[in-house]
């Protein structure tokens, strides 16, 4: 495994961050694809071999028991001290409390302290907010952050999906306020989807950001062909907001991964996080996997080098598409 900071912070990440919302109770949220505790021992204890030492979830995944069972796994599996836990903050934990999401300062320092008891430690690497709150003023939220930080509860801040400029309102009010700063964007990026490209990636770049995207394969749209249809792709609504009105034009581009995944003799997995992870700024895609080829090809595609014509052959195919995954 390689290993490469985060941003411009000291913090030494794999190029791979496993995602594991999908271990988790999947009666309990809109995961009924997500893997008991049981079924997902063996995948973290693959990760852990194989030199991944970031781990992604949130504490909305599955009511909480995502970061239950990331907690005891690593436990079992690792040093907490060798690992980076990154976790999120945001989205609703408490039907019928107007204070059970978003990111007011009430809503953060409960969350983090909920956080930490479920996953059986005093501190995470990376906290994230998972979305902006549109009815929470900025400052009130990066100050909140910033006391988490010095608090010890947290070791760095990261932001997700959002407008380039809010993430730069928010990257200027942290630096004027002397504010802990974020050093990570997680957002939504992949073959299918490269709006990014536009603008976000740009800033992260000049503003020395880590970049995390989570859906790196298109919630498995990358790594099969189109006629092929899954448990979860009939399930997942997320993933159909996300890409069911592009499916048409997105077709040229999976036939493009199919194409050059022939030629080199390689899963059409790696070719598309290779891909990935050739874009200048990408620290790290998140990953997911429910079968363990799928752990295997991430691994994998870590060594994987696509030519110039390559690259270019698997982006000819792509035409703008709206602004997805802000919600």
């Amino acid at each position: 495994m390689k290993y490469v900071n985060l941003g411009r912070s000291g913090l030494k990440v794999s190029r791979i961050c496993l995602g594991t919302m999908a271990y988790a109770d999947g009666t309990k949220g809109n995961h009924p694809w997500a893997l008991n505790e049981d079924a997902a021992q063996p995948f973290y204890k693959r990760v852990v071999e194989a030199g991944i030492n970031f781990f992604d979830t949130a504490n909305v995944y599955s009511s909480g028991t995502s970061e239950e069972f990331l907690g005891r796994a690593i436990k079992r599996y690792a040093k907490r001290d060798e690992i980076v836990i990154a976790t999120k903050v945001h989205g609703e934990m408490r039907a019928n409390d107007p204070n059970g999401k978003g990111l007011s300062r009430k809503h953060i320092f409960g969350e983090i302290d909920a956080s930490l008891q479920r996953l059986g430690t005093d501190y995470v690497d990376l906290y994230q907010i998972h979305r902006l709150d549109p009815e929470t003023p900025i400052e009130e939220t990066l100050e909140a952050l910033h006391d988490v930080v010095k608090s010890g509860k947290a070791r760095y801040i990261g932001a997700s999906s959002m407008w380039a400029w809010q993430f730069m309102q928010a990257l200027a009010l942290q630096s004027a306020n002397g504010w802990t700063r974020f050093i990570s964007m997680q957002n939504h990026l992949n073959l299918l989807y490269r709006e990014e490209e536009r603008e976000m990636l740009p800033l992260c770049r000049d503003q020395g950001i880590g970049v995390i995207p989570w859906s790196p394969l298109a919630r498995g749209r990358l790594a099969r062909s189109t006629d092929v249809v899954t448990e979860r792709s009939e399930s997942d609504r997320f993933g159909q907001y996300l890409y069911k009105k592009t499916a048409e034009a997105d077709g040229a581009v999976i036939d493009a991964v199919g194409a050059i995944s022939e030629a080199r003799g390689l899963p059409r997995a790696q070719v598309a996080l290779a891909w990935l992870l050739a874009k200048p700024g990408v620290t790290a895609p998140i990953v997911g996997a429910t079968k363990p080829a799928q752990l295997d090809d991430a691994v994998a595609a870590v060594d994987v080098t696509l030519s110039g014509d390559e690259i270019k052959q698997l982006e000819a195919p792509y035409v703008p598409h709206p602004v997805a995954g802000f919600a």
